[in-house]
């Protein structure tokens, strides 16, 4: 997927921020120049080698008509800390852009949203349709058809299966399981190694079973 060059701030200062930086910098054809937080957050001039700029100052240093962003944030709120700051970085004039992987197998015919991070190994059926600040860590399958809208973050061994709709700001964890033609609705949490079979309400959360321990030792199991 080619992306036209930009010079990049990011938003954040944490470890999403110096992943963000990683994968722009090694592959894409983007250069990120400085990083931004609130001010009252500002503990440091720089961070991961570059300028550390409080957010109140950022669009006299680094003017949107001349540089893109991106907001690096994880899924703190149910997402809507990333989303807040999405919508102030927008509202200060700036295009958020996206990183999609060379390694993700990507086969929806659009494109994903603004300010989307889309790992390694991500398999990306056809007719998928992906939002805004979408975050999908590596190795997930969406299935065919699905849609995932805005401020959405999936870990990472996610299966969707298709015809899947992803309410906003739904929250997947490691391992979860969605069956097809299914619709989660906005604000749905799914934990580590769940299994969904039906569609949910607004701020549902389900919970996977969880690993029992084995009354014997591993040394009096047979293998």
């Amino acid at each position: 997927m080619l992306l036209a060059m930009a010079r990049l701030i990011v938003f954040g200062a944490g470890d999403q921020a110096r992943l963000a930086h990683f994968y722009f910098s090694t592959d894409s054809p983007h250069e990120v120049v400085a990083f931004v937080v609130d001010a009252a957050f500002k503990t440091a001039e720089t961070f991961d080698g570059l300028p550390l700029v409080p957010f109140e100052e950022i669009a006299q240093r680094y003017p949107p008509s001349e540089f893109d962003a991106f907001v690096a944030l994880g899924y703190s709120q149910m997402n809507r800390l990333r989303a807040a700051k999405y919508d102030a970085m927008k509202a200060a004039g700036y295009r958020c852009v996206s990183y999609v992987s060379s390694r993700c197998t990507y086969l929806a015919t659009s494109p994903p949203g603004d300010n989307c991070l889309i790992l390694e190994d991500n398999t990306v059926q056809p007719f998928v349709t992906i939002g805004n600040d979408v975050t999908l860590w590596s190795g997930n399958h969406i299935g065919h058809d699905s849609v995932i809208e805005d401020h959405c973050f999936i870990t990472s061994h996610v299966v969707v299966s298709g015809h899947v709709r992803i309410g906003e700001r739904s929250f997947l964890g490691v391992n979860a399981t969605l069956r097809n033609a299914i619709t989660l609705a906005p604000g749905t949490l799914i934990a580590g190694g769940a299994v969904v079979m039906k569609s949910t309400r607004p701020g549902d959360v389900y919970y996977g079973e969880r690993a029992k321990k084995a009354p014997q030792s591993s040394d009096e199991i047979k293998l």
